[in-house]
């Protein structure tokens, strides 16, 4: 058992990124292994750890990132980003 994860503070834009990737990534069904997995397979090499960090707003991906992330959600990569 790990301890509690706190709240993503959304009150700044990569807070409201990182809570959209997290929604769209659920949406999606797949658990983060198996988004990472794809992200992978669409020409981005990252592990889960990655990823975690990048649905908490503790760190932000690179946009080299991005093309591979829209297309392992199968969406639009504007569809990333938060309206503000």
């Amino acid at each position: 058992m790990g301890r509690p994860q706190k709240p993503v503070d959304d009150s700044n834009y990569l807070g409201r990124f990182a809570v959209r990737l997290r929604k769209l990534r659920e949406k999606s069904g797949m658990t983060v292994e198996e988004y990472t997995a794809k992200v992978c397979e669409n020409g981005y090499p990252i592990v889960p750890r990655t990823e975690y960090h990048w649905e908490r707003a503790r760190t932000t991906p690179p946009l080299e990132a991005i093309p591979a992330m829209a297309a392992a959600l199968s969406i639009k990569i504007r569809t990333l980003f938060p309206d503000s």
